[in-house]
């Protein structure tokens, strides 16, 4: 399965509509967290929201999580070892106030299982791929994880204000 997730805060038509473009060509179910997004996929199923009880277990039966490049869904991919594809919103789209999420995909690309599109031919090829995910998967060191735990649960925390 592929798991998509644009957040909670801001709209995210660009990858929205990207994904679902793409799902017929793919032997594969999609599900995607939709959030504002105001663009109805067809060809996906999709929520505006997930229950966060229930965003783990999305997480853990993906093959693939596809994302906004937000540091909280960048960390949970690390812990739970699944791959994930960003797809950075811009600026110029409207779909942030800057482009600090282009900071950092610059950041992060070419580490072990992150991988960046930045349109939507990109986001194709790399779900038509065989990747690999994030070394140690669930393997993480306990200090490690309880940093990740907690950088998680304040982002979260915020989110929902």
């Amino acid at each position: 399965m592929i798991f998509v997730t644009v957040g909670t805060q801001l709209p995210f038509d660009r990858l929205i509509e990207a994904i679902d473009g793409i799902a017929p060509t793919l032997d594969e179910p999609i599900f995607a967290q939709t959030g504002k997004s105001t663009y109805v996929p067809r060809n996906i199923e999709w929520s505006p929201r997930i229950r966060p009880l229930d965003v783990d277990a999305y997480f853990g039966r993906a093959r693939v999580v596809v994302a906004h490049a937000g540091i909280g869904t960048i960390l949970t991919c690390q812990r739970v070892g699944r791959p994930a594809i960003l797809f950075p919103r811009l600026a110029a789209h409207g779909e942030h106030r800057n482009d600090h999420q282009m900071a950092t995909v610059s950041q992060l690309e070419g580490r072990p299982g992150l991988y960046v599109a930045r349109t939507a031919e990109e986001l194709h090829t790399l779900l038509a791929s065989d990747l690999a995910p994030p070394p140690g998967g669930d393997v993480v060191p306990p200090g490690r994880q309880r940093l990740m735990q907690h950088l998680d649960s304040i982002i979260r925390s915020a989110g929902a204000r």
